[in-house]
């Protein structure tokens, strides 16, 4: 593997290393496109703190935004880094 492909994908996972972003990641399986409000409100955050870690998730390209209006939907820019989670979530089973 390439090494910046390699270097890609270590600022990927260090990206959604963190509790928070991980519930992010999480919540945004399935395609779904959810927006700050519906993600700060379901992780009952401030709207801030959200904002703080979708932005990190967006700038180590883990999501994709889109602006609908006054509101920013986000989705996962690959589908596949939700199983990443669930992979995690079984080696603790």
């Amino acid at each position: 593997i390439a090494l910046n492909k390699l270097e890609s994908a270590s600022e990927m996972l260090k990206a959604i290393a963190h509790p928070m972003r991980i519930s992010i990641v999480s919540m945004l399986n399935d395609d779904k496109k959810l927006s700050v409000t519906q993600i700060h409100e379901t992780l009952n955050i401030e709207q801030a703190v959200a904002s703080h870690h979708l932005s990190i998730l967006k700038n180590k390209g883990v999501l994709l935004s889109e602006r609908s209006g006054k509101n920013c939907y986000y989705s996962l820019k690959h589908q596949r880094l939700s199983q990443i989670i669930e992979c995690i979530d079984k080696c603790q089973q």
